[in-house]
């Protein structure tokens, strides 16, 4: 049996780090990160990138962003060039950097993005990594302006709504524990107890934030996860269903087919035929 495989590149005494893309050509396998996310500009190399069930064409220059907890890999058929950011959300003052960090949740919008050749942000990128690398004085704060910059820069080209609302604290500690208790917890009762409030309460902060229920939001991750086991690994369907805390197999294919209209065969068939 087995089991997607969890990278950290963030070492316990780092919530933050830029680093040179890997110049090589390599197909990595599928992987997903803990928590962090993960910010990746490409000004050069061709291939593919896939995230979760989506696959995009190599295309320099440009962006993408993934999310903690968000499945992965790369297949290149060109050297890659560009920079890598990894950031932890305790990286920022939640007093003094509000605004950097609503920036940053503001992104949470963008999976991949492409630039004009003249938009590519390379000096911006380029000073963030000497500044992270010499590590002078104010040299964090530095970065922070960068950052700031750069983040803006990325909505800018976006165009993304300025006003647009980001999730109340209850939210986002919500999608922390869909992240770390995805697919072992499977109600919405379970996740509310961990929260210290109602599931009635806990349904109205979600309905607010995204329009759908909670039961809705945590079946979604649940089939995510379903969906990732089925694709990248060739475990049986009775062995996902166990790794996913279903009390049994056709309990898992009712839930499966329920929510997707398809079979976990049927739908490994389609990718795999």
């Amino acid at each position: 049996m087995k089991i997607i495989e969890s990278k950290n590149k963030l070492s316990n005494d780092l919530s933050f780090k830029i680093s040179p893309f890997k110049e090589q050509i390599k197909k990595t396998k599928p992987h997903k990160h803990e928590e962090y996310y993960e910010l990746i500009f490409l000004h050069q190399g061709e291939g593919f990138h896939s995230i979760e069930e989506k696959k995009y064409l190599v295309n320099p220059p440009e962006f993408y962003f993934l999310k903690p907890g968000q499945l992965h890999f790369w297949q290149f058929t060109s050297i890659p060039k560009g920079f890598v950011i990894l950031i932890r959300s305790d990286e920022f003052d939640i007093v003094n950097e509000n605004q950097l960090i609503q920036l940053l949740n503001k992104l949470n919008d963008i999976q991949q993005l492409r630039f004009p050749a003249e938009k590519y942000p390379q000096l911006i990128l380029e000073e963030i990594h000497r500044e992270y690398t010499q590590q002078k004085a104010y040299s964090k704060d530095i970065i922070h302006g960068l950052l700031s910059v750069l983040f803006g820069r990325l909505l800018q080209s976006k165009d993304t709504n300025p006003h647009k609302t980001t999730p109340n604290s209850h939210f986002e500690k919500f999608n922390y524990l869909l992240i770390n208790k995805t697919p072992h917890l499977h109600k919405v009762s379970e996740f509310a107890e961990l929260l210290h409030i109602t599931p009635q309460n806990l349904n109205t902060i979600c309905r607010k934030a995204t329009g759908k229920s909670a039961s809705q939001i945590i079946n979604e991750h649940i089939l995510l996860e379903a969906k990732r086991y089925i694709l990248h690994t060739d475990n049986s369907i009775n062995e996902i269903a166990a790794l996913l805390s279903f009390s049994d197999t056709s309990n898992f294919v009712k839930f499966f087919k329920k929510i997707s209209g398809l079979t976990p065969l049927n739908f490994r068939k389609q990718y795999f035929q």
